[in-house]
C-alpha cells in the first residue's frame, strides 16, 4: 500500500496549480538622516522565515508628501501589509496606512507616534532628547523651491544615534546619512492610523534621540503590544533579531492561516507545523488502511 500527500490543486487556465493563502507583506520605512539599508539584517532574517518585503526609500522632505509617496507604494502591493516604521518613519506610516485596508499592522520601533495635531517638534517639546544638540542646519535649493535640511553633526552620531554600535559603523553612518527637511518635523499629523488598526511598539531603553519615556507615553497612548530593549536609537542595526521577534508577532497577527505568536517564549513556524501535522495525519490513514485490509485478507482464507 502508498499513501500520497500532497497539497490541494486548483485549475487555472487547464493547468494544476498549488493553492496558496496570501501571506502579509511586511514593508519597512526607514527614518531621517538613514536609507532602507539600515533594514538590511531585519530583512535577511525575514526572508529565511518566507516573507516578502519591501523596504522603500522615504523621501524625508516633510510628512505629507512622505507618507503620500509611502502610500503610493502600499498601493502596488496585492494582499494584506504589515506596515513598519523606525524613528520619524513612524509619523509616516500613521498617515500612510490610514485610508488602506489592507494594512492590519502597523510596527513602531523607537518611533514617532503622532496623534492628530501632533508633529515631531511638538512631541520632542514635551519630551526632550539630546537630538537638538546632534542636528546642524544646512539650506537647500531645488526646483524653485527653497527649504532647510537637518544633518547629524558626524562627531555626535555615535554618542546621540548609535552608542552601542562600534565607532567605525558610526562614522560611515555619518558620511552616508540623509538629510531629513524641517518640514518632516514641524508638519502636523492630521490622521492618525493607530487608532483603529492593532499596533506594536519596541522601546529603546538607551535611546537618546528619542527619549524612551515618550516612546513608552505613545505605546500606551495606542494600547500597542510593547517590548522594551537595551539599545540605541537604531535597533533595528543593534539588535536585529529582537527587532524581527517583533515584526513576526505583528505579521502572525494579520495572516489568517498562521497562529499568533506569543509575546514571549519561543516563536514556531506555523507551516513546518502544518505540513507535521498533515504528514502525521497521513501516516495514521495509511495505518487504518492497512489494518482493514489485514482483516479482509484474514477473513477471505478458507
Amino acid at each position: 500500500m502508498c499513501t500520497v500527500l500532497a497539497a490541494p490543486v486548483a485549475a487555472v487556465g487547464g493547468t494544476a496549480t498549488t493553492t496558496t493563502t496570501a501571506e502579509p507583506t511586511i514593508v519597512l520605512v526607514h527614518g531621517a538622516f538613514a536609507d532602507a539599508s539600515s533594514w538590511n539584517g531585519v530583512v535577511e532574517r525575514l526572508e529565511r522565515r518566507g516573507y516578502a518585503v519591501m523596504a522603500p526609500a522615504n523621501p524625508l522632505r516633510g510628512l505629507y508628501t512622505d507618507s503620500a509617496y509611502i502610500a503610493s507604494v502600499l498601493d502596488s502591493i496585492k494582499g494584506p501589509i504589515v506596515l513598519v516604521g523606525h524613528s520619524y518613519g513612524g509619523a509616516v506610516i500613521s498617515t500612510a496606512a490610514a485610508a488602506n485596508p489592507r494594512v492590519k499592522s502597523l510596527v513602531y520601533v523607537s518611533a514617532l507616534m503622532p496623534d492628530v495635531g501632533e508633529s515631531g517638534m511638538s512631541l520632542e517639546a514635551r519630551f526632550p532628547s539630546e537630538l537638538g544638540t546632534a542636528t546642524k542646519s544646512v539650506p537647500y535649493r531645488t526646483g524653485g523651491v527653497s527649504g532647510t535640511d537637518l544633518y547629524l553633526k558626524p562627531d555626535r552620531i555615535h554618542p546621540v544615534f548609535a552608542a552601542d554600535l562600534p565607532e567605525n559603523t558610526a562614522r560611515v553612518m555619518a558620511v552616508t546619512q540623509r538629510p531629513a527637511a524641517t518640514t518632516a518635523f514641524s508638519e502636523t499629523a492630521k490622521v492618525a492610523a493607530w487608532k483603529h488598526i492593532p499596533s506594536w511598539f519596541l522601546v529603546a531603553k538607551q535611546d537618546k534621540t528619542i527619549n524612551p519615556d515618550q516612546e513608552r507615553f505613545e505605546a500606551k497612548r495606542a494600547g500597542s503590544h510593547m517590548v522594551e530593549i537595551n539599545s540605541s536609537h537604531v535597533a533595528m542595526v543593534s539588535h536585529p533579531d529582537a527587532v524581527t521577534a517583533l515584526l513576526l508577532q505583528a505579521a502572525a497577527a494579520a495572516d489568517p492561516v498562521r497562529p499568533a505568536l506569543a509575546a514571549t517564549g519561543t516563536t514556531h513556524d506555523a507551516r513546518a507545523e502544518t505540513a507535521l501535522t498533515g504528514i502525521a495525519a497521513g501516516w495514521l490513514i495509511a495505518g487504518t488502511g492497512a489494518v482493514l485490509l489485514g482483516r479482509r485478507l484474514r477473513r477471505s482464507r478458507p
